[in-house]
């Protein structure tokens, strides 16, 4: 892990190390290594990159989740996950938070009507 990935002055540099390779790991599906790369950084991070970086690792877990199946735990995942989101602007740490926020209460939506559609587009990050 990169030690400046998660630099406690406010950013979080997206463009290599563990946050890009867990950024592309999450672009091409693989959920699970996607939040062992962040979650790499995690452990490093002070607040408030902390609880944002928890939240995406959240939602990398709620959809390993959903491709096991466990739409329950993808549920739970997702709303805490929200609830972590919350608390930050529209755009933070150079991701389009408000986007991500909007696809998650629409994935919620879907889940808790259980009627998953495939033209349901995973939460954009970046």
């Amino acid at each position: 892990m990169d030690s400046d990935q998660c630099s406690g002055a406010g950013s979080l540099d997206w463009t290599s190390g563990a946050l890009a390779e867990g950024l592309e790991c999450y672009r091409t599906g693989d959920y699970f290594l996607a939040h062992e790369h962040w979650e790499s950084v995690w452990l490093k991070c002070k607040e408030p990159e902390k609880t944002f970086l928890q939240a995406l690792i959240q939602i990398t877990a709620a959809f390993h989740h959903l491709h096991r199946k466990n739409f329950k735990g993808a549920a739970s995942l997702l709303r805490g996950a929200l609830r972590r989101l919350d608390s930050f602007p529209g755009t933070y740490n150079g991701i389009e938070v408000e986007t991500v926020r909007e696809s998650v209460r629409e994935w919620l939506r879907a889940l808790d009507r259980e009627e998953l559609s495939p033209k349901l587009a995973i939460p954009r990050i970046r």
